[in-house]
């Protein structure tokens, strides 16, 4: 007669099911190639779709950044002109970008001490044009109260804008010398501070 086997409890026996495979039955950890293949579809797909607005972002942020340089060098000629009790210019650059210079002058045409600049490079694009109204005027002169000199004809507003850009921006000069920036868009609402 036939005795059962006696298998000591150490030793471990594999059932039908398993086998000496070298790849293992457990649930795989990590991606599969198909999983990696679908997610990056739908990251491509997804950044094919946010790419036009993220590009418009950009060109708007240029404008804006732009805009609040120009509008910081007004203020800061201005400063100047009341803190040295003398006159000061502000002058955009000729190739009507966001560059600019901010110069002490001896008179209202002999403005050669340079104060401090900014070229169109530092954090803006030189792709940006700067309109001034009126066109003729690139320069602005401060006295020492801070008020706008009537003499050269100054400017009164400059629009800044960048090709593909949905939002340009205004900054507006008073005769006192305050600056405003403003966006001159027609689709903002009458009662809408940030409206020209």
């Amino acid at each position: 007669m036939l005795r059962p086997l006696q298998i000591p409890s150490s030793v471990h026996i594999l059932s039908p099911v398993q086998t000496l495979s070298p790849v293992r039955k457990e649930s795989a950890l990590g991606f599969s190639l198909i999983e990696l293949i679908i997610a990056i579809a739908i990251v491509g797909l997804v950044s094919a779709i946010a790419m036009p607005s993220y590009a418009t972002w950009i060109k708007n942020t240029r404008v804006r950044t732009a805009a609040e340089s120009i509008q910081n060098g007004l203020q800061i000629a201005r400063a100047e002109a009341v803190k040295n009790n003398s006159l000061v210019e502000f002058k955009l650059d000729a190739a009507l970008n966001s560059a600019w210079k901010i110069n002490q002058c001896l008179s209202t045409n002999n403005c050669n001490t340079p104060l401090q600049n900014r070229l169109a490079s530092e954090g803006s694009s030189t792709k940006v044009t700067v309109t001034a109204t009126p066109s003729t005027s690139k320069r602005i002169v401060f006295n020492n109260l801070g008020s706008v000199a009537a003499s050269p004809t100054p400017f009164s507003q400059l629009d800044i804008r960048l090709s593909g850009a949905d939002r340009p921006l205004r900054v507006t000069l008073g005769v006192g010398g305050h600056t405003r920036l403003c966006d001159p868009s027609a689709s903002l609402a009458t009662d809408d501070p940030r409206r020209c």
